[in-house]
């Protein structure tokens, strides 16, 4: 699964003063999917006429392709000079668009930006046959990281997600995958509708079948503005799901994966290098219906979103304006975002971070570090602050002392 969100902006805005260019990743958007899942709340909307799949393409591509790459070139002013080191196709399903159409892209931005030799391309897919197909094109288009969107390879399960694909069908996109990638991550949902604890490990013990360099094991939230929201089937309770959490790492533990972050697993020196720069507070521009970015400049940050409908964005970037709204945090917001991400990684990070990443010296959240530790939350041994086992368990306890340190950080800091 994609990260994109926008995150929370305060009132404050003062300036501050980015010494060094913060790691960039590019993020593309591709809002289309063959049937919107009842838990997602991504800016996904269903591709009509569905049975055109199989001739064509049922969404406008060509138009769409054309949009993102004006997108990028009228973004460029902001990103001048500095080097990609990721790029995600993310959606929705890009997995519908076409090898050439992810080629195309693919080749605009090599011309457009200073792509790193070395850059991690991934693409999310879905499992179906028609994506399937597709795999070795996108190989060949420049993808060498592929997420299969799995959740279960329960066809019950499956069925009560409103997934389109079966167990079966996903077993052998896996195959497919494999002859052609050799970085490959797996999504897989836990606290599913009537799951039971056997029912979640099996689904993990099948994964492991395929010796995945990656596998994001995500808990099943009721989001608001879904089809779940709205009619909420019957999940397990917390006890029942914390059970299948814990087993869950316990299992990937044994069987060699790195648990680097609140929902990651990975094999050594596989561990999402897009989705680290997200949580390790680094930039990224994102381009593509609904995509969200968020850009250090030398003396302020922005966050941006672009228009969520694919025609009314399509038609924005036709007249030159595809950003629906831009705004500019401060540093009453930098501090509680950099550790709502940062926080979200097992090992921490380095106290040095923080103030290359926000522009403000540590001592701004002394009395919330402080009472983290003291409540055994946090831990911090030398220069690492990291959260400890029961600060993992309860991240959004832990949060919360940062939320209010956004209302404690002076109006006139030092310069970093």
């Amino acid at each position: 699964m994609s990260i994109h969100p926008l995150q929370p902006v305060g009132l404050k805005s003062q300036a501050v003063n980015f010494q060094v260019p913060l790691p960039l990743s590019l993020y593309i958007h591709i809002p289309w999917c063959v049937r919107k899942c009842p838990y997602c709340d991504f800016n996904s909307h269903e591709a009509k006429p569905v049975l055109s799949l199989s001739k064509g393409s049922a969404i406008p591509e060509k138009e769409y392709v054309a949009a993102l790459v004006r997108d990028l070139e009228m973004a460029l002013p902001q990103i001048w000079g500095r080097k990609v080191y990721t790029v995600f196709f993310g959606g929705g399903t890009p997995s519908l668009l076409s090898g050439e159409a992810v080629e195309e892209i693919l080749r605009q931005v090599r011309m457009l930006l200073p792509l790193d030799l070395n850059a991690e391309i991934t693409l999310e897919a879905n499992p179906g046959t028609v994506e399937a197909d597709k795999f070795a094109q996108f190989r060949e288009a420049g993808v060498n990281r592929l997420s299969l969107g799995i959740q279960s390879f329960n066809d019950a399960h499956l069925q009560a997600l409103g997934r389109i694909h079966s167990s079966a069908e996903a077993k052998l996109a896996i195959a497919f995958a494999q002859q052609h990638f050799d970085n490959i991550n797996l999504d897989l949902m836990y606290a599913l509708p009537n799951q039971s604890l056997d029912e979640a490990l099996q689904d993990v013990q099948t994964a492991l079948q395929f010796k995945p360099q990656h596998l994001s094991c995500y808990h099943l939230t009721l989001e608001p503005n879904t089809l779940f929201a709205h009619q909420p089937p019957e999940v397990p309770d917390d006890d029942a799901s914390s059970e299948m959490q814990q087993r869950i790492e316990e299992m990937l533990a044994v069987h060699g994966y790195e648990h680097y972050e609140t929902s990651a697993f990975s094999q050594p020196k596989k561990r999402s290098r897009h989705n680290l720069n997200y949580w390790q507070f680094g930039d990224y521009l994102g381009i593509g219906a609904g995509a969200h970015s968020k850009l250090s400049l030398h003396d302020k940050v922005i966050r941006q979103a672009r228009y969520k409908q694919p025609q009314a964005y399509m038609d924005a970037v036709a007249q030159g304006v595809p950003v629906q709204d831009e705004r500019m945090l401060g540093k009453d917001d930098l501090a509680f975002e950099f550790m709502m991400n940062a926080l979200r990684l097992n090992d921490g990070f380095d106290e040095a971070l923080f103030q290359e990443r926000t522009s403000l010296p540590l001592l701004v959240i002394r009395r919330e570090l402080e009472e983290a530790e003291k409540r055994g939350l946090l831990l911090r041994e030398g220069q690492r602050i990291a959260p400890t086992e029961m600060g993992q368990r309860f991240l959004n306890d832990l949060l919360q002392i940062f939320l209010a340190a956004e209302d404690q950080i002076p109006n006139a800091m030092p310069e970093a």
